[in-house]
Order: structure tokens, then sequence, then C-alpha cells
């Protein structure tokens, strides 16, 4: 059965399209068929960050509107046979998403993928509701900010009432937290809110912490998603993330500045 998670916050550049791209293929090579799609119609960056921005034809719009099929507007990831992404639209606007046109593509994709992931745009707007709308699952990606972790608490109001789900009275969507950014270091100088801060004011299920690293905005920038650079610190927790999204129970990692000679170590 397909499950279809939603990757989202309140706030924007928290890490919602790197955490797509890397969770997504992370999937994919653990050997499940799995498609990313960008619900940020007008503002599309997911094709950037997964490397495949020539090669978009058509789009998610196209085939909402009848003016292509979805077998068209797929691309394959290169790296992975198993990963494909649905592009959004960089013309049209937000409100070119339809409630009936969304449900038919989701239908289509869940005959053909075991996971569909809907890349949000932040916020609260129509492309934001959409992508949420039909999630099974969410994944609410926040920094270590107060204004981060106060937006994302806002998305989970909406997760709990304005889903399809809380509209049908079903099991409510599972949610789970996802932490970008942490920097352990700047934690204890009182500059970052702590991983027990912002799950005592979210209360939801931690499912990975990613720390802040510069290997993101190098894979970002080469078109490559994060996870496959296994010697980095972002990489390898991306690997946690997904493992125990799965199912996998793996312990944290990078969550405690290097002490001592560590600490010289590391620059310190």
């Amino acid at each position: 059965m397909s499950r279809v998670i939603v990757v989202t916050s309140g706030k924007g550049g928290v890490g919602k399209t790197t955490s797509s791209a890397a969770i997504g293929m992370g999937l994919a090579q653990a050997g499940h068929p799995t498609v990313i799609i960008d619900f940020d119609i007008g503002l599309r960056n997911l094709d950037l960050v997964m490397g495949c921005e020539r090669r978009v034809v058509y789009d998610f719009v196209n085939v909402i509107n009848g003016e292509a099929n979805l077998n068209q507007a797929l691309i394959k990831d290169k790296r992975c046979d198993n990963l494909y992404v649905l592009p959004a639209s960089q013309t049209r606007d937000k409100d070119a998403l339809s409630r009936e046109g969304v449900a038919e593509v989701l239908a289509q994709l869940k005959t053909r993928f075991d996971f569909i992931l809907c890349d949000s745009p932040a916020g609260i707007e129509h492309g934001a509701m959409m992508a949420l709308y039909f999630a099974d699952e969410a994944i609410v990606a926040t920094n270590p900010e107060i204004s981060s972790v106060r937006d994302s608490d806002r998305i989970l109001g909406m997760l709990q009432s304005r889903s399809r789900r809380a509209e049908q009275a079903l099991e409510p969507v599972k949610e789970h937290l996802l932490l970008c950014r942490y920097n352990p270091g700047r934690v204890d100088s009182g500059e970052m809110l702590s991983l027990k801060d912002v799950e005592e004011i979210l209360a939801i299920p931690l499912l990975g912490v990613i720390p802040e690293s510069p290997a993101v905005l190098k894979a970002s920038n080469a078109g490559t998603p994060v996870i496959l650079d296994t010697e980095s610190d972002a990489g390898q927790a991306y690997q946690d993330t997904v493992a125990r999204l799965l199912g996998e129970a793996r312990p944290l990692r990078f969550t405690q500045a290097p002490k001592g000679w560590l600490k010289r170590l590391f620059g310190g």
C-alpha cells in the first residue's frame, strides 16, 4: 500500500526541498519505488536540487489539465531506477491545483509507487494546503529557532483540522519531526533552541536531526541529494532518518558538541 507523505513547514528556507530529495533518494535506494512531487507552483526548486531541471518538458499542472499524461511528465532519476520526480510549473498560479485534479494524479501514482513524497511550499496558502490535504503522514521540518518552531506548530494544527483524514474523521495523519540545521555548539552557547526544547514545544515523534553542514549547500548546488554524500554528517543523518521512516531503530547522532581535544580538532 502506498504511503503519501507531505514534507511541510510553516516557515520558508528550513530545508523541506533538501529533505524531500534526500529522503526520496534514500527510500528509492532501499528498493522502494518512490516519486517526489513538487507542489511549489510558480517557484519550483526540486528539479534543481535533483539535477534534472533541463529535462523538464511537462509538469504537474499539465497533467491535471490534460495537456500531457503522467508518464510524459514523470522524470526518471539518472542515479536510481526506483526514483522519479514530478516537477511543478513555473508559469502557472498556485490556484491551478484543483482538489479533483490532484486526487486523480495521486490515484494514478499509487498504482506504481510505494512512497509518494509531496514537497510542500512554506506557509498555509493554497499550494501548501493542497499538499497536506491528501497526506497519510507528515514530516514537519523545522529549524531550532522560535519563529520556525512556532510556525511548525501552526502547521500541526492544520494537519489535525484541514487534512482529508480530519475532514472524513479517519485515523489522524501520522506526524514526524525533522529538526534541520542543528548545531549543538550554538545550542550550548544559547544561540539556538535545544532538541529537548523543540520536542517539548511540538510534542510529536522525532524522526531525525540533520546537522548544520556545508555539505548541504554543496550538494544542492551540484544538483545531487545530500544523502549520496555518505562521508558527510548531513548525508549520514539523512540515512538514519530514512532507516527510521522504514521502521528501523537507530540512535541519534550529531546532537552533542565535540568535547575536549575533539573540540580543538574540529575548530571549537
